[in-house]
């Protein structure tokens, strides 16, 4: 128990909104929130509280579960998620504290990935996979090309596939990807790449990414290409829309540098994981 005090008052001097906070909720201290790797899945969560109160936490919005049912400044609960239909690989959950009076908060909003693909609850939501899916898959995104002397309309299409862990954040720390780009009314149009990109999650927009590839024309343009990209916002919590800059330098006495300025939508649900 003393132990719990020194944990509890240790995180509440480190945290400049626990002075503005205290006299109006309950702050809550996340330790552990994840789901085992191998079945049964089980959602593993564990938290402390400012104050000793009774918990519940809520999953995707929906699913409510009683942590403490007595006055604990220490919280821990596992789940058994194996037969439950999530909405989407990342679940996001809070947690609802009640303090002895019988007044209750709830906290911010936080999540945990799943290791298998969610069951889907219903056609609708199979309709908007498939549907959104297929734009992922199938339909490339708009560029704009450009050198010293001429600018070319191209397509491009990037698949992340494999992705690095990032826990308690809504994206992967990174991505590898693959990326073919045509370039409309230019000598050698068909562009292949291959990198890796950082996301860093931004306030009031969703990630700056900066990312470092390599590409072939199959010709004589060869080189490497530094970028940055802008996640602006989400659509369906899935899919995320951007805006991306890169510069392309040769590495070839007959090739040319040139920039590019293209849009798309990120997503890294059907990207295999890594821890």
């Amino acid at each position: 128990m003393v132990f719990r005090k020194i944990f509890i008052l240790f995180f509440l001097l480190l945290s400049p909104l626990y002075l503005l906070a205290q006299s109006d909720s309950i702050e809550v201290y996340l330790i552990d929130a994840y789901c085992t790797r191998e079945m049964p899945y089980t959602f593993k969560l564990s938290f402390y509280t400012s104050e000793e109160c009774k918990s519940k936490v809520v999953l995707d919005e929906k699913y409510e579960f009683d942590v403490s049912n007595e006055l604990t400044d220490f919280h821990k609960k596992e789940i058994d998620i194996n037969n439950i239909s999530f909405s989407g690989k990342i679940v996001y959950f809070t947690i609802i504290t009640e303090t002895e009076s019988g007044e209750k908060f709830e906290s911010e909003k936080f999540d945990f990935d799943l290791p298998f693909e969610p069951q889907i609850e219903s056609g609708s939501d199979l309709f908007t996979l498939c549907l959104f899916g297929s734009v992922i898959f199938l339909l490339p995104y708009p560029s704009y090309a450009f050198d010293n002397n001429s600018s070319y309309f191209s397509l491009t299409k990037e698949i992340p596939f494999i992705s690095f862990r990032s826990r308690n954040l809504n994206y992967p720390s990174g991505y590898l990807s693959i990326e073919y780009s045509y370039l409309f009314n230019n000598d050698d149009p068909s562009y292949l790449r291959f990198g890796y990109k950082k996301l860093f999650e931004v306030s009031h927009i969703e990630y700056l990414s900066p990312g470092l590839s390599l590409y072939t024309n199959f010709d004589l343009n060869q080189g490497v290409s530094p970028e940055l990209s802008v996640g602006l916002f989400t659509i369906e919590d899935t899919f995320t829309f951007y805006v991306r800059y890169r510069y392309n330098f040769t590495l070839q006495s007959n090739g040319a540098n040139f920039q590019e300025i293209n849009i798309g939508l990120y997503s890294g649900f059907f990207s295999l994981y890594l821890d």
